[in-house]
């Protein structure tokens, strides 16, 4: 995988995404996505030519609903995605709502905050429109994604207060173990 057209054709190969992301199309969310570890898991597993999937803890959908911010209808959606789809770990949030649970001003799209995200690597989701194209949102891009190199968003990285939870997250992840060809950046600046 070399560009963003390479990646989404990935994703369009992959049933098991294909399915979920038809099943939390059903639910008509405004503004979702399936992103963070789940969708990291799938690309790097790819690139380490693993033939089994890494188990994934998570499921994450976000969706961006100022309007119906409440956790309550979360708890419900992810109720009525195991339904749908049970056996799978949904996790559903909605980013209208995350910025207080983050300390931070409002995010703006669930784009937005994806660019909040620790990782630029995590910050990567995906979702149908009403097309049943496959969308992708990246707000750092995907390359560090495809090469495997795990740096902290902008936000993490100039924000002395957040610099480190990120610094925590790769020791608590603990990703080299199962992917052992991913750089860890401290910093990202070289």
């Amino acid at each position: 995988m070399t560009d963003e057209q390479n990646l989404i054709h990935f994703f369009q190969q992959d049933s098991e995404l294909m399915q979920h992301l038809h099943t939390v199309a059903t639910l008509n969310l405004p503004d979702w996505l399936i992103c963070a570890g789940y969708i990291r898991a799938k690309v790097w597993d790819h690139l380490h030519g693993y033939d089994t999937p890494t188990e994934t803890d998570d499921v994450d959908v976000i969706y961006f609903d100022p309007i119906h911010p409440e956790e309550s209808i979360e708890k419900k959606l992810e109720r009525t995605l195991y339904q749908l789809n049970p056996g799978v770990p949904w996790s559903v949030k909605n980013q209208a709502r995350m910025h207080h649970v983050n300390h931070l001003p409002p995010y703006t799209s669930s784009t937005d905050a994806l660019a909040h995200f620790p990782e630029t690597v995590t910050a990567v989701g995906v979702r149908l429109n009403s097309n049943d194209e496959l969308i992708l949102a990246a707000p750092y891009g995907i390359q560090d994604l495809l090469s495997l190199q795990v740096k902290p968003t902008p936000f993490f990285e100039a924000n002395s207060s957040n610099h480190p939870i990120y610094l925590k997250r790769l020791k608590q992840k603990n990703w080299r173990t199962q992917w052992p060809n991913i750089t860890l950046h401290q910093s990202s600046v070289y």
